[in-house]
């Protein structure tokens, strides 16, 4: 088996290691879990990190489990918040948790072989646990004074500006040590694996199997990606970065990747693909010597849309990306679905006309004049005669006529004066 702690090592995924984890390991094949917070229907690219580790976790040869927190997703966790966030409902929660089981399916291998990956809810074990059972079996093999040690707890109760912790959020961490406790002895997972922030919550799971199993745990986490200049990483002015297509299209997906910085995509390469070392060493090689080709950033880009979003959406994102900057044709812009073509002219300036205006042939002058996108009928025909006029990235004549067939997605049409100046009507 390939040796699991190096391959992080070298990706720059390890933050701490529980002594003994890594001889576990080189020993036999290891059941280990991550949890997932089900606190929306889809994860975003920040749960990636978590994501790629369960997978490198998988082709190391040991066992990939991923935990939904149906009932731990109804206390809420602490760390690293410093407000209590709103509590979900079993409804919404069984939405959020069937959304995200869908996505970890393109990642994992969930199939048949002995370290296939599994998906377990909290919630299935926990529903049928007593207030007094839950005190009387776990409560009492943990101390208040191990719980306020930790740092999630210690943060929000001394720090700044801060409302203190509810007994809800307190109990968080005996309920996720409970987890990593059911998991143990029900499914002989031995290790529980999460970002830096988790460290806390993870430790309470292993003391508790110690205290209440005699049984021996081991603990992984990973460091918590930032970006080189400071701004949170998965966050656009836009909001989250989704791996729901519908929350976040491909094409704005591939443009994050794309837009990443050299500083960060150094970084990302090792993190988001599967990539081998030399491959990756190669590639940041060549890219150091010619930078403003961006290949490090196209080929994460490719990597990591390809694996969310598959190849189809992937080249239409390529597709996308060269409209604005390349050469391409009607044909391109009436091959992109609506979100897209709408992402690609986030911005651009744009004017409703009736239907029945492009069913009798929209003159080309007063579509630019009347629609406000030139000053006048003198100027639309100036710029015409200069050659600089485009419909749908088509150059036209005085003499064109916008019709039906011209529509992008059925209510588009795409006008263009010089390289960069857009325009858009809106049929309705």
């Amino acid at each position: 088996m390939k040796n699991f702690v190096t391959e992080l090592k070298w990706r720059g995924l390890l933050h701490d290691i529980m002594p003994g984890t890594e001889e576990q390991l080189a020993k036999e094949k290891t059941a280990a879990y991550i949890g997932f917070d089900p606190t929306a229907d889809s994860l975003h690219i920040g749960s990636l990190v978590q994501i790629f580790i369960l997978k490198h976790f998988q082709l190391c040869g040991h066992k990939p489990i991923a935990l939904v927190g149906g009932a731990t997703g109804m206390v809420g966790d602490p760390s690293g918040k410093s407000a209590e966030r709103n509590l979900l409902n079993e409804e919404t929660l069984n939405k959020n948790i069937s959304g995200v089981k869908s996505q970890l399916e393109r990642y994992l291998d969930f199939g048949t072989d002995e370290n296939s990956a599994e998906m377990v809810n909290n919630y299935d074990w926990m529903k049928d646990i007593s207030l007094i059972d839950f005190v009387r079996d776990t409560g009492k093999h943990i101390t208040v004074n191990y719980m306020m040690a930790k740092d999630s707890v210690k943060k929000r109760i001394t720090g700044e500006h801060t409302e203190g912790m509810s007994f809800t959020e307190f109990t968080y961490q005996l309920f996720q040590g409970y987890d990593f406790y059911h998991l143990y002895k029900e499914k002989n997972c031995l290790l529980q694996m999460g970002g830096s922030d988790q460290w806390g919550n993870i430790t309470t799971g292993t003391e508790l199997i110690r205290r209440k199993a005699q049984g021996k745990a081991y603990a992984i986490t990973v460091p918590l990606v930032t970006k080189a200049d400071g701004t949170k990483f998965g966050k656009t002015e836009g909001g989250n970065v989704w791996l729901d297509a519908n929350r976040t299209s491909p094409y704005k997906f591939y443009q994050y990747w794309l837009n990443s910085s050299d500083a960060d995509a150094e970084k990302y390469i090792k993190i988001f693909t599967f990539l081998d070392q030399e491959t990756i060493e190669n590639l940041t090689a060549e890219h150091k010597e010619a930078p403003h080709l961006r290949l490090l950033q196209k080929k994460i880009g490719e990597q990591v849309t390809m694996l969310t979003h598959g190849k189809e959406a992937y080249d239409n994102a390529i597709k996308a990306s060269t409209i604005l900057f390349g050469k391409s044709t009607s044909d391109d812009l009436k091959s992109l679905d609506e979100q897209t073509f709408l992402d690609v002219f986030e911005g651009v300036p744009q004017a409703s006309i009736a239907k029945y205006q492009i069913e009798n042939g929209f003159e080309i002058v007063p579509a630019f004049a009347e629609t406000g996108f030139l000053k006048s009928n003198g100027e639309a025909r100036r710029a015409l005669k200069e050659n600089s006029i485009s419909v749908n990235k088509t150059k036209v004549k005085e003499d064109f006529v916008i019709t039906p067939s011209d529509l992008i997605a059925d209510k588009y049409v795409l006008l263009q004066r010089g390289k960069k100046s857009y325009f858009l009507l809106k049929v309705e």
